[in-house]
């Protein structure tokens, strides 16, 4: 059996996050490095999928409500508009293997993250 993400292990108090929103499947914190003024990850509770082609195959709802959860985020905290970015393997940028979404919000203009 192999040990619990970092995710896992802020979802159940064993090292300090700000936990944003949390619903019954998912969970908001922020990133502790942020790329954008608004930068907060929306992470299943699940670690059953390494990453989002694994999560949009085997639960389409889950992802769905991820989703949902960054669009929340984004209303609160960024007038709406937002950008979500899943990063796939590592040469992708993953480090974590526990999907999770990235909410970017307040983007300077011209000036996108990523690119």
């Amino acid at each position: 059996m192999s040990e619990p993400s970092i995710f896992t292990r802020i979802l159940q108090g064993e090292i300090p996050g700000e936990i944003l929103i949390e619903t019954e499947n998912v969970f908001a914190i922020r990133d502790i490095n942020p790329q954008a003024p608004l930068h907060v990850l929306v992470i299943p509770k699940t670690e059953q999928y390494r990453d989002v082609t694994e999560l949009a195959a085997g639960d389409p709802a889950l992802l769905a409500e991820v989703v949902a959860v960054a669009k929340r985020i984004a209303v609160e905290h960024a007038n709406g508009e937002y950008r979500l970015i899943f990063n796939n393997g590592p040469s992708a940028g993953q480090s974590v293997f526990h999907v999770h979404g990235h909410v970017l919000g307040d983007i300077e203009e011209n000036k996108l993250v990523g690119f």
